[in-house]
Parts: C-alpha cells; sequence; structure tokens
C-alpha cells in the first residue's frame, strides 16, 4: 500500500494519502480545504484516482477540503453517521469497510471528542489513523462539540486499545512536529488516558485543562456540518 502523510502548518493538520498499488485508487483522511492544490498535485504526481475523502469527525480548527476534492475528483466523502455533516456520500457506522483497490479501511467509531468521531484501521492492524481521539501523549479535547470525557475514555481503552501494541497511531494533529506512535507506547507513557490511569482520573484531567476555544470554530463547525462548503451551496469545479 502507498502511503504518505502531509501537513497544513497553520492548523497543525495531518492529512493522510493511502492508495492501492495495483489499482491507483486512493483515499484521502482529514484533507483542509486551504491545502487542496497540493493534495491534488500529489494524487497527480502518483497518477492515482481519488475514490473517497474520510473524515474522522466534524472538526472546529480548520475547514475540509471535502467539498472541493469531491467537485475536482468526483471522489465520494465519507463521515460517521452520528458525525451531524448528512451531507456527506456515504454515512459509515460501527464495523463498516471502506474499500479502495485491494484495499480496506475498518471503521471503529470513537465518540467522546465529538459524537462522529471514528478512527480507520487498515485490515492487517498495523496502522490506525484516530483523527482527535488519541492524539501522540494527549487526546481531544471534551467540552464542547458533544465532548464527553468518560465517552472517549471507553472509546480509546476499547476500539484504539484494544488493538496489537505495535500498531502506528497517526492522529490528526500534533503540535510538537511528532509524526506518529504506536498503541503501546500510548498504552504506557500518555499522560492522560495510559499508566493504569482510571476512568475517574481522566474525567478530573479533562474537566480542568481549562483550553482556549479554536480560532477557527465559528466557522469551521458550520462549513464542515456541510462537507466544507463555505456558502451553503455547491463548490464550484472551477
Amino acid at each position: 500500500m502507498l502511503f504518505h502523510q502531509l501537513f497544513d502548518p497553520e492548523s497543525s493538520t495531518y492529512t493522510y494519502l493511502l492508495a492501492d498499488e495495483d489499482t491507483r485508487e486512493a483515499v484521502l483522511i482529514d484533507p483542509v480545504r486551504e491545502q487542496v492544490e497540493r493534495d491534488l498535485a500529489a494524487l497527480a504526481e502518483r497518477a492515482l484516482t481519488l475514490v473517497h475523502v474520510l473524515e474522522t469527525h466534524v472538526h472546529a480548527d480548520h475547514v475540509t477540503g471535502a467539498a472541493l476534492l469531491r467537485a475536482r475528483t468526483g471522489a465520494r466523502t465519507v463521515v460517521s453517521r452520528h458525525g451531524g455533516a448528512p451531507c456527506a456520500d456515504t454515512l459509515v457506522d460501527d464495523g463498516d469497510v471502506i474499500h479502495f483497490g485491494a484495499q480496506a479501511l475498518e471503521v471503529r467509531t470513537t465518540p467522546g471528542h465529538t459524537d462522529g468521531c471514528v478512527t480507520y484501521v487498515t485490515a492487517d492492524h498495523r496502522m490506525a489513523f484516530t483523527g482527535d481521539a488519541l492524539l501522540i501523549r494527549s487526546c481531544g479535547r471534551t467540552d464542547f462539540q458533544q465532548g464527553n470525557a468518560r465517552t472517549l475514555f471507553r472509546s480509546v481503552h476499547r476500539k484504539i486499545f484494544t488493538l496489537p501494541d505495535d500498531c502506528l497511531i497517526y492522529p490528526a494533529h500534533d503540535y510538537q512536529g511528532r509524526t506518529r506512535t504506536t498503541v503501546g507506547e500510548e498504552k504506557a507513557h500518555n499522560p492522560r488516558l495510559g499508566g493504569g490511569k482510571t476512568e475517574a482520573e481522566f474525567a478530573d484531567i479533562m474537566e480542568h485543562l481549562d483550553l482556549a476555544y479554536p480560532r477557527q470554530i465559528h466557522v469551521a463547525v458550520p462549513a464542515n456540518s456541510r462537507c466544507g462548503r463555505t456558502d451553503g451551496g455547491e463548490e464550484s469545479a472551477r
């Protein structure tokens, strides 16, 4: 499988390009609107056909590139059935599978940061794309957008920490330049969720984070609820 990790410095968002090397069918996970031209160039350089645009959740810190990519390539947009974005072509739930060529990604619902958070796991359980549910030595906040600390704790422990210890974790963001981690590392060293922390201890940690809201939240959430359409209408194919 072809794999490429891309980065948006403004929002510290990782976008992931995966493709079947034989059929050249590809998916993009968590694209950023301002980076659509970069992503299209990455596809063209590798002679790939984009078939799915996958969201790990309705983001609050950037506007997705899903609508533009759908207009430019005909790819199908994919969002959780519980994500509050009925505009998507495909609404997924726990246990669903997204196919591209001979490759597949299993959908695992991992709510708690938002109701619609999902983790995409490769068929061999070697890679997991966790969105904001599990970050490197951290996790998504739980103080807005249907956030619930106890729900997130259970999601991570039941749906992510049950993967093999050597499964590579690729989050939606990192703010310190780190690119990946593993299930085993996070179980041992994540200061919020690992090291034997209890659900009650985690809930207390999350209650006292006192974080500022994301700068783009008032634009990003409404737009992402429309799959990245900022004007309420269809994006131009240009």
